[in-house]
């Protein structure tokens, strides 16, 4: 049980000061009876919580699908260059939201933003092998030797070791879907870089179950569905 005026600062909309204006002027109900005081208490999890009539989503935590545009960089905050972040209204930048995992600034896709750090965490671990699949484009020509090199294992020539990843040829010889269960720095287009075959372009389009949404224009973002959520939650390794 959590205090009403902490509930409603913590979307980010409102501080504490404005919640009780809110409250004392009538404007705010809870599971349709008008609150009285700041200070009640509520569950979150079910709570039908709004303000003047509107729906105020006050889960503990915040769940975004982003298909991310290239040039901006995924991280929380950057003094040189625009970042994932900026694409969100003002209030849920206040509410200490993340990527789950980072994409170059040129490389496009499924970018998960959440203030959830355990569920975070275990997407990201390579010990916990959640699968990510990219669509690559690549200068040359991929073959049979590019696969078998993927599900083999790769250690670069700068010492970095890679775990078996797979390569599935596309129709286009110079396309393909690759599947990682890590995420180090650069890696599809150093490993492919190694192969002779620099990338040209790269883009997730899963993590895990959650896939992304090809209705999303880039740069368009939504809140999981309860469908998405629960998948995630209960995929092998989470």
């Amino acid at each position: 049980m959590e205090r009403l005026d902490k509930i409603l600062a913590s979307t980010g909309r409102w501080s504490r000061r404005e919640v009780k204006e809110l409250v004392r002027a009538g404007r705010v109900t809870a599971n349709g009876a008008v609150v009285r005081s700041p200070e009640e208490k509520y569950q979150r999890e079910g709570l039908d919580l709004r303000v003047d009539g509107q729906s105020v989503l006050c889960e503990r935590y915040t769940y975004l699908m982003l298909h991310k545009p290239a040039g901006l960089v995924s991280a929380t905050e950057d003094p040189r260059q625009a970042t994932v972040l900026e694409l969100l209204p003002e209030h849920l930048r206040k509410i200490g939201l993340f990527p789950a995992g980072r994409l170059d600034r040129d490389t496009e896709g499924l970018l998960l933003l959440t203030n959830d750090g355990a569920l975070a965490h275990d997407l990201l671990s390579p010990r916990k092998h959640v699968d990510k699949t990219y669509f690559v484009q690549v200068e040359g020509q991929l073959d049979q030797s590019d696969v078998e090199a993927f599900q083999g294992g790769m250690t670069l020539g700068d010492g970095l070791v890679c775990l078996p990843a797979g390569l599935k040829l596309l129709e286009a010889p110079d396309e393909a879907l690759v599947t990682l269960r890590e995420g180090k720095y650069h890696q599809i287009k150093r490993m492919l870089a190694a192969r002779g075959k620099p990338v040209r372009y790269l883009k997730r389009l899963t993590m895990g179950p959650l896939v992304l949404d090809e209705g999303l224009e880039k740069g368009q973002w939504r809140p999981l569905t309860e469908e998405e959520l629960s998948r995630l939650r209960s995929a092998p390794g989470v």
